[in-house]
């Protein structure tokens, strides 16, 4: 079902049309498909023959190494001065994370501002899980973290759970007990082939409207050929290009605030003010150390979520390097982490050019909220209790009078975590992204309840930029399950109105 775009004709009919086979793209064409006609856009590949793609061990290579044009990851870096990356191929962003699944806190389904019906977001859940979710066994620092985080007061224990859970946890795993990678590509396997055409290098290069409807896309294959892929009687388009593609792609098919289109000569089709605004990214803030002792390789496994809303995870990371006889060596990094999830502080997208393929300038105003700069404090001061702990001195080094510290790689915490301008300024000083940035088409502003876009008929958008509040955790649990849940929405809808 899996085609390069070239073998494709100058000109298509579907029953849908999903624009982006990532994280939410791949469950809804898969679900689509059981009725209809579907066909899957993606401008990325398949990401064949490079292990760094298959294996843990290569997913800091994959947000590394960037620098070529068919990279996996597309390299951004915010205005903030954050770099960033958005994943370009088929999978998405779950073809290139640390792997670690959760669902959200029931919390979002009620903050979101979406109707929904938590027996099919169960059901949806369950679908992916049994697919591509696997209980992980924990190594040395995963442990030792875990233990720390018990040590420090982020209790109950609650053990392995996929639900959100305050306190310490270990969550799901997309990698299999033998280490392989599993992604939302995998879950096509589960359409029906005859009514699927999932297409790579497919960059769509802007939405076909006629008046007030979207009728289909226009997109160009590796060679540099233009196809339009156009929509069957009662079908629609779907925009399921993430935070950074979706507005992206409405902004440059004329939807979006009157004056800012005009400015860049883009016929307006649709008044929407808010496309590209409310755009948010979880801030990470952390310490790495050089332990004692080698460690395996080992993404995120564990988290501890506090009653202050700060969320602490943990890594270990082999490191390669060349001794000055110009042997290879190498060396173990472990990073503790705390995340915020679903921050105040709101940024926005805007165009950088006319150009799809050019990413569009991003602002995410990590911390500008007082409320998330105290959430921030609350997390580095537990990574600091958590050092203290007796589960983690094993890995301290004996320094010359005898006594036990860590080696820093990079800032170590201020001294007095106490000296709350100390902390604040810790915090906005090493904020980086934890690659959950989401909003920018948002439920209320640029969608409706439905996941429509407001005054545009047979186009919606499925995908992470229509939620405002992040999913808790890891937001790819959740956008595996909103592809599932709104494909079988769609369905049932459809089927309703025969």
């Amino acid at each position: 079902m899996v085609v390069n775009a070239t073998e494709l004709g100058a000109e298509e009919y579907y029953d849908y049309i999903i624009v982006g086979g990532g994280t939410a793209g791949c469950p809804l064409g898969a679900t689509l498909s059981q009725r209809y006609r579907v066909l899957v856009l993606e401008r990325g590949g398949l990401g064949r023959g490079n292990p760094n793609l298959i294996n843990q061990e290569g997913f800091l290579t994959n947000l590394l190494n960037t620098h070529a044009a068919d990279s996996p990851a597309q390299p951004f870096t915010s205005e903030d001065g954050v770099p960033n990356a958005r994943g370009r191929l088929l999978g998405g962003s779950s073809a290139i994370n640390a792997g670690f699944y959760s669902r959200a806190d029931p919390d979002f389904f009620a903050r979101s501002g979406l109707p929904w019906n938590l027996t099919m977001v169960n059901h949806s859940y369950h679908w992916v899980e049994s697919q591509i979710v696997f209980r992980p066994t924990l190594k040395t620092w995963q442990s030792a973290v875990r233990d720390g985080l018990l040590e420090a007061g982020v209790t109950p224990y609650n053990g392995f759970t996929l639900d959100h859970a305050t306190g310490t946890k270990i969550g799901g795993s997309t990698f299999d007990p033998a280490g392989r990678r599993h992604s939302s590509a995998d879950l096509l396997t589960h359409a029906r082939a005859s009514n699927i055409k999932v297409a790579v290098h497919a960059t769509v290069e802007r939405l076909l409207l006629a008046g007030s409807s979207a009728v289909g896309v226009l997109y160009r294959d590796s060679a540099g050929k233009h196809h339009r892929a156009l929509m069957r009687e009662h079908g629609e388009v779907i925009l399921s290009a993430g935070a950074i593609g979706s507005p992206q792609l409405l902004l440059l098919s004329g939807i979006g605030p009157r004056p800012y289109l005009s400015s860049w000569g883009i016929p307006v089709s649709q008044h929407l003010p808010y496309v590209g605004h409310f755009l948010y990214d979880n801030p990470r803030n952390g310490i790495t150390i050089l332990p004692s002792l080698p460690l395996e390789h080992s993404l995120i496994q564990v988290v501890g979520i506090t009653d202050e809303g700060a969320y602490i995870e943990a890594a270990s990371t082999v490191v390669p390097f060349t001794s000055p006889a110009h042997s290879p060596l190498f060396l173990t990094v472990a990073t503790i982490i705390s995340k915020i999830s679903g921050p105040l502080s709101s940024g926005f997208l805007r165009l950088a050019s006319t150009d799809v393929n050019v990413n569009p300038v991003v602002r995410f105003n990590y911390l500008n909220h007082p409320v998330d700069v105290e959430r921030c404090v609350n997390g580095t001061r537990k990574i600091a209790d958590i050092l203290k702990t007796r589960a983690l001195k094993e890995f301290m080094f004996s320094n010359l009078f005898g006594e036990r510290d860590f080696r820093f790689i990079g800032p170590a915490l201020p001294l007095h975590q106490t000296d709350y301008p100390r902390m604040a300024d810790f915090c906005r000083r090493t904020v980086t992204t934890i690659w959950h940035y989401h909003g920018g088409c948002v439920v209320g502003r640029v969608v409706d309840r439905n996941l429509r876009v407001i005054g545009v008929s047979s186009l919606r958008v499925v995908d992470g930029s229509v939620f405002s509040v992040s999913p808790g955790t890891n937001p790819q649990a959740t956008l595996m399950m909103l592809g599932r849940y709104f494909g079988l929405k769609i369905i049932t809808e459809r089927g309703a109105h025969k």
